[in-house]
């Protein structure tokens, strides 16, 4: 007598699974990795979570009993994170490195601008409904940001007779700026909290790379001829650039 068997799918490895410590629970992405030898936890500050890479032929039990196991050093690093900052009234958010406190204007004219506070510190001030303050707020900076990244990349380029096929803006977590084999430029819109000349020269950084796609000592002698904040660039990202990931946290109002 013929049988026949109904084929399943294979099962796939969840993207992800949880692990307690107290009262607290905490997300594991899962990431298995060629070449990977052992079961490693790493928690990226930049995006507030836990990834554990795991060999290509790695148990997933094995892989929830590691992360089980650790589960104390999870949330001690966890809570070391620095809390996030929402867009919200009365918080305080940098502007080309200078902290600003959101101040929501409901009956004025217009969307955001910068202004003072009564105190005289530096402020933003947003008009409209409270709903509408971490959008009008996340526009403003990414509007500010393609303003100056642009006209900083077009400086950069005319130094050295070269042109950027375009500019585009993301929210990237694990690089500030990129350059495609097409001459497309790419940045983060949160340079914009960051001082001045570090988005000067990310924006000198990326322009280099139209001529030297690589990092070759060619490559620093031009980003170095762009711009004279190469060190002190590079030591105030390394110093505070995963912290502006923490701005812009949204609450679920916001989301709503």
């Amino acid at each position: 007598m013929l049988r026949l068997f109904k084929r399943t799918a294979p099962q796939r490895d969840p993207l992800e699974f949880h692990v307690s410590h107290g009262a607290d629970s905490y997300k594991i992405a899962l990431k298995r990795v060629a070449g990977a030898t052992r079961f490693t936890i790493r928690v990226r500050s930049a995006t507030r979570d836990v990834v554990l890479t795991m060999p290509v032929r790695g148990s997933l039990t094995a892989a929830r009993d590691f992360a089980q196991r650790h589960a104390e050093w999870i949330d001690a690093r966890m809570r070391k994170l620095p809390k996030p900052v929402p867009f919200h009234p009365q918080e305080t958010i940098p502007f080309e490195g200078v902290p600003h406190i959101v101040l929501h204007e409901p009956d004025a004219r217009g969307t955001v601008w910068l202004d003072q506070a009564t105190n005289g510190k530096p402020a933003l001030r947003v008009a409209g409904d409270a709903r509408h303050v971490h959008r009008r707020v996340t526009d403003f900076l990414k509007r500010e940001a393609r303003t100056r990244l642009e006209d900083s990349v077009k400086r950069h380029c005319a130094k050295i007779n070269v042109k950027a096929r375009d500019v585009t803006l993301r929210d990237t977590t694990s690089r500030w700026g990129s350059c495609s084999a097409s001459g497309g430029l790419n940045f983060s819109w949160r340079l914009i909290m960051a001082p001045p000349h570090v988005l000067d020269y990310l924006a000198a950084h990326e322009v280099a790379h139209l001529i030297h796609m690589n990092h070759s000592d060619e490559f620093w002698k031009l980003t170095r001829k762009l711009s004279k904040d190469v060190d002190s660039a590079e030591a105030w990202l390394k110093a505070h650039g995963a912290s502006l990931h923490r701005y812009g946290a949204r609450s679920e109002a916001d989301a709503a």
